[in-house]
């Protein structure tokens, strides 16, 4: 914090591009207007002037040259330009702001609230080796995908429970897309998707209570959740697993295919590779899921669970696919940028990383 405000306080300020220009254009005025001065002055005396009409006629010329209106032109044209721009509730407090505006080449903008409409939404999902549109509209009528699959199944399970996002109390008439939540972006994106695909994602959680939890760290990139779950008619513990789609691949030695637990072979970690360097290609945020049904031998109903000892296994793990979700631009951006690029503006946009996922 220190280093930021020593920076930001010795910050140097120089010119602005039209300070530049005007200087520029003065420096050459006055060379024409003293060369032009000389010229003169050395031609009254050839043609025999007194030396004081010679002075007279030097002064005169380069007096003559000095632009006078130019300080009243610049600010009254300024003024004009901060007039129209106040028009469009742009107020303008310095009038050379308004010509280094003019002047700009390059915007760097926010991108997360500033060009997007800050609200993330799960657009597709990779399970059973293929790449899944989510539907995300409120009574489901849009691209649909079988629910039935045990693929889907157990990917959905593990996305319902290993998640720290709620819906805010008192918003049962509200829709859900428009629900307010309290959690991390990218997973109250998860627990809408879930709400609308599976339905009433609280009651789930609380038939499969949660008993041990590692919480998402920007060192370890994944969140960890122990549930006691019923698995053919016993009662048994599932670990959940999400997190950075590399790091869950390497901490799992199956994935689960069309209902099949299969080895996760150079085969399979292509696949894994085509599907996720399709998403990122579409701009989109992925996250990697598993999931482990521990031994009932090994861990019996009562176990203590220790998330700083880990007493459970945290490698291993079966792969159950992708999430990937996009914040969607705000209507008027897509125009604003082209203007921008009409201009010949370049537009990029600054990521803000943080620690929570």
């Amino acid at each position: 914090m220190g280093r930021i405000a020593n920076l930001a306080s010795g910050l140097e300020m120089g010119d602005t591009p039209i300070a530049r220009e005007i200087a520029h254009f003065i420096h050459l005025i006055t060379g024409v207007a003293v060369f032009l001065g000389l010229a003169f002055f050395i031609t009254a005396f050839i043609l025999g002037y007194h030396w004081l009409d010679a002075v007279i006629f030097l002064i005169g010329i380069i007096v003559a040259n000095v632009p006078e209106g130019l300080l009243a032109t610049v600010t009254v044209c300024l003024t004009l330009t901060a007039k129209r721009m106040a028009l469009k509730n742009c107020l303008v407090k310095n009038l050379e702001a308004v010509e280094t505006l003019g002047s700009t080449s390059t915007i760097c903008s926010d991108k997360t609230g500033t060009l997007t409409q800050n609200r993330m939404t799960v657009a597709h999902m990779w399970f059973d080796n293929q790449i899944i549109e989510a539907d995300t509209t409120e009574d489901q009528s849009g691209m649909q995908y079988d629910k039935t699959s045990i693929g889907w199944k157990a990917l959905s399970r593990v996305c319902c429970l290993c998640s720290r996002a709620d819906f805010k109390a008192g918003q049962e008439n509200i829709p859900i897309l428009k629900r307010e939540c309290a959690g991390d972006a990218s997973e109250s994106a998860i627990l809408k998707c879930m709400e609308l695909a599976v339905g009433n994602v609280a009651a789930y959680r609380s038939k499969n209570p949660k008993v041990c939890e590692i919480p998402f760290n920007s060192t370890n990139k994944y969140h960890v959740t122990i549930h006691e779950i019923e698995e053919n008619n016993e009662r048994c513990y599932l670990l959940a697993m999400k997190g950075a789609p590399e790091r869950i691949l390497d901490r799992c030695s199956t994935i689960y295919i069309q209902g099949e637990e299969k080895v996760m072979d150079d085969e399979m970690k292509e696949a894994f590779n085509n599907a996720y360097l399709e998403l990122g290609g579409l701009g989109e945020r992925v996250i990697g899921f598993c999931d482990y049904i521990l031994p009932a031998d090994k861990f019996p109903p009562g176990y203590p669970f220790d998330a700083d000892e880990q007493n459970f296994p945290l490698s291993g793990l079966r792969f159950l696919g992708l999430v990937s979700m996009i914040d969607p631009p705000r209507a008027a951006v897509p125009d604003a940028v082209a203007k921008c690029r009409s201009a010949g503006i370049k537009v990029s946009t600054l990521k803000i990383c943080s620690l929570s996922m």
